[in-house]
């Protein structure tokens, strides 16, 4: 059967039950992004928030690798011109700008996941890595400097030092340093991380969407505005939260020592 993917690549998308699933599908050119891949990824992304039966995503790709990164020559003169890449209206894959998602994201990478693949892998909220990742941030090797979160979140997640350590040399490093260094959360055998990506996703699901909303914004607030900026606001929606019928369903599930059942209401 012939390979039915456009020269440029795409992005799938695809429902396991109320998961939303974001795909790469470029495998030919180690998924590395087009132009019209990255406007079809803020689509998808747009689509997954629009739709209320959807309660968690889950970012991944087709192949051997998750992506070398950008595909330079595309983007390299809009980068001159100052322009974005992105439609405007749409979200932000890599939540650097409103509007922001408000769905949780589990991101699953393998092989080659390089510049663009650290910061979408990063913007995501749980990251699983296969043993055979390859992580490099390599922009500087470019004569460019990373602009889709990696200054920012390397410096968050790892310290300046080792943030700087990778930023700098444009240096590769592997799953054992990305757990190191906060990036990833678990590492599996390669071939597993899809599986395993996927098994949290449907746990993150299970559970009371406005609750799992609320805490994702809370914890994106804390980041912009520190402990003491976010206080009121988490006193305030935790109210909001403890008059809703899921609030009273978990509650009746734990007198009843059962599992509870969620509607998001």
């Amino acid at each position: 059967m012939p390979d039915e993917t456009p020269a440029e690549g795409r992005i799938t998308t695809g429902r396991d039950g109320d998961i939303f699933l974001i795909g790469f599908d470029r495998p030919k050119k180690l998924n590395g992004f087009s132009l019209k891949m990255y406007r079809e990824l803020v689509a998808a992304y747009t689509e997954m928030e629009k739709d209320d039966a959807v309660r968690v995503g889950l970012l991944y790709a087709h192949g051997a690798n998750f992506t070398a990164g950008l595909q330079l020559d595309q983007f390299a003169p809009l980068m001159a011109r100052g322009e974005s890449a992105a439609p405007e209206g749409g979200i932000d894959p890599f939540s650097l700008r409103e509007p922001f998602r408000t769905k949780p994201v589990v991101c699953a990478v393998q092989g080659i996941c390089f510049t663009l693949g650290i910061e979408l892998m990063l913007a995501q909220d749980i990251v699983i890595a296969a043993d055979d990742t390859r992580f490099a941030q390599i922009e500087v090797k470019r004569g460019i400097m990373p602009t889709g979160g990696a200054t920012l979140r390397f410096v968050e997640r790892a310290g300046w030092g080792n943030a700087q350590r990778y930023l700098l040399t444009g240096d590769e490093f592997g799953p054992a340093e990305a757990l190191r260094l906060g990036f990833v959360q678990e590492v599996v055998p390669a071939g597993q991380q899809f599986d395993r990506a996927l098994a949290i996703a449907r746990t993150i699901a299970e559970q009371a969407p406005l609750a799992v909303r609320a805490s994702l914004a809370s914890s994106r607030r804390y980041l912009e505005k520190g402990p003491l900026g976010i206080k009121p606001e988490m006193e305030a929606v935790q109210r909001k939260l403890a008059q809703t019928a899921d609030a009273a369903e978990g509650l009746k599930s734990f007198v009843e020592r059962r599992k509870a059942k969620f509607t998001g209401q």
